[in-house]
């Protein structure tokens, strides 16, 4: 493996980044739950794709390339419902243990759990009042 650029968060290589994008979007286009969520949305898998390795290179490697808002995607989606964060995650866990090194899938793992929360909280959470109460207004 290379010598990861200045601004990495760990080893990893742009191809290995996207190899994991494309194995995790094979599997979520398979998925029962996720399947149907992302057809609704997406119908351009390989150019959604490159735009999420971008996110993904964006946010391990310090590359400039993306441009998008991971939050206001997920909240306008208007399907995103809090069950989905839970498999959405396992599938993400599962393909980087299968596709990278224990290290490097630990790593991206930890990332990809510290952004689920956030997505969480700014797509799902932001309508639930303290003590679960679904806020109405």
């Amino acid at each position: 493996m290379s010598t990861p650029p200045p601004l990495a968060k760990f080893p990893i290589t742009r191809p290995e980044i996207e190899r994991v994008v494309a194995c995790f979007y094979a599997g979520v286009r398979a998925h029962p739950v996720l399947g149907p969520v992302f057809a609704a949305h997406v119908t351009d898998w390989p150019s959604h794709e490159a735009k999420i390795a971008r996110f993904w290179a964006n946010a391990i490697l310090g590359e400039r390339g993306y441009d998008g808002s991971p939050m206001a995607a997920h909240v306008q989606a208007g399907n995103v419902r809090p069950g989905m964060f839970e498999p959405w995650l396992k599938l993400f866990d599962a393909t980087l243990r299968a596709e990278l090194s224990e290290q490097q899938a630990a790593s991206w793992s930890a990332l990809a759990h510290r952004i689920g929360r956030s997505l969480r909280a700014g797509v799902v959470d932001r309508d639930i009042l303290p003590g679960g109460i679904p806020k109405l207004r």
